[in-house]
């Protein structure tokens, strides 16, 4: 273990009702995330004083605390990569804490991803008058038509079908697994609405071989987390949820979802890396974990992960998913809230609350005597993870 672990701990959670059409701002939902993971904790807004989110995310640290009559800041952090950066938010207000930065940080993320700007359209990079890196490094895969990221994951996807033989019933079943959790699970957008394999066959292609029901959803909302200290968490409103591991990665030949030029791209060295991480930090390996929260934007990259994490060996996710030991009942329980293929997608951190649930005893879909929760962020790009465990 090294100095981080098991000195923090989650003790609030919030989030807004997830939708396709919010009727508020990004800034109304941020609000009322941090309101609610706040309130959940038993604390005041005066008890907060740090804030870490997304650089992309429109709600900044200095609207939310006026809004909320915080009195001070002592840290104000932001992680980039999109959804890979979820996770590396609870690490960095995790190290504030453990380190007397900070006595409580909460990390949001809130934004109107159906009915503001919709991240799977396909645009350009922002305009500017002298390209950057960014922008160079871009303008190599958009003029093939890689200007969504479903393109940009198709070609991964190919790529392990090609390998491993898997097909798309393979990736479909993932989908499967993720509707029928959230079927059961009032929060979530697809409440009620199981699909089957044949529907999954059924819906479009997006970006072959990639169909709509391999895709995350595109979702309005809001959702908050709160970490203070372990031993101040114990006295606090709810159980208190251990950092027990936290980590980020990235590797050789690191790119944006467009990582092509590797020796094989079918596994992601920066995924193993930060696998390394969390199972040093936290004394665990994969067979110690009870849950599963695995970033699920597209069926592929579960898969992938799987491997990665060391839950089954390479290629052979297929078989891992068609076991049936990623359902409820089963050794490893994916998503049990249903994911961001049948929750709602908001860059992950619903699966962070899903943890923190399952640790709690609260979850719609409770996992029995569920101790430590592996909850992973973005792939494809530099990418974090978190072991979360019950407080000894």
């Amino acid at each position: 273990m090294n100095a981080l672990s098991g000195h923090a701990a989650i003790a609030g959670i919030g989030a807004t009702r997830f939708s396709k059409d919010s009727g508020v701002s990004e800034l109304h939902l941020a609000v009322k995330a941090v309101a609610d993971a706040i309130k959940d904790a038993g604390l005041s807004p005066k008890d907060v004083d740090g804030l870490v989110t997304f650089d992309i995310d429109s709600s900044p640290h200095t609207e939310v605390a006026n809004n909320l009559g915080f009195d001070r800041l002592s840290f104000v952090g932001v992680t980039k990569y999109g959804g890979g950066g979820g996770c590396a938010t609870v690490q960095l207000a995790a190290m504030a804490v453990a380190t007397g930065v900070c006595q409580a940080v909460v990390c949001y993320r809130a934004f109107n991803e159906r009915s503001g700007h919709r991240f799977g359209t396909g645009e350009g990079p922002p305009p500017s008058p002298t390209p950057g890196a960014a922008e160079v490094n871009w303008s190599w895969t958009a003029p093939h038509g890689l200007v969504t990221p479903a393109a940009t994951v198709a070609l991964v996807a190919r790529r392990y079908m090609h390998e491993y033989g898997a097909t798309s019933e393979d990736f479909g079943r993932i989908s499967v697994l993720a509707r029928a959790h959230a079927a059961t699970n009032p929060k979530a957008w697809f409440y009620g609405r199981p699909i089957t394999l044949a529907d999954h066959q059924a819906s479009r292609m997006i970006a072959d071989p990639l169909r709509l029901l391999d895709c995350c959803q595109e979702s309005d909302g809001g959702v908050a987390i709160l970490v203070t200290s372990l031993e101040r968490a114990r006295d606090l409103e709810q159980k208190p949820v251990a950092i027990e591991a936290a980590a980020q990665g990235s590797a050789k030949e690191q790119q944006m979802m467009t990582s092509y030029y590797r020796d094989r791209i079918t596994s992601q060295p920066e995924v193993k890396f930060v696998a390394e991480q969390v199972w040093k930090q936290s004394g665990l390996t994969h067979q110690d974990i009870d849950a599963l929260v695995l970033y699920d934007h597209f069926t592929p990259y579960v898969m992938m992960q799987l491997e990665d994490y060391g839950f089954c060996g390479a290629g052979e996710g297929p078989g891992l998913v068609a076991s049936g030991a990623l359902g409820l009942d089963g050794q490893w329980p994916l998503n049990p809230h249903g994911g961001q293929l049948g929750e709602a997608y908001i860059h992950g951190f619903n699966g962070i609350a899903e943890g923190v649930r399952q640790l709690r005893g609260t979850a719609a879909n409770q996992i029995k005597e569920a101790k430590h929760v592996l909850v992973t962020s973005g792939n494809g790009i530099p990418t974090s993870a978190l072991v979360l465990g019950q407080a000894n």
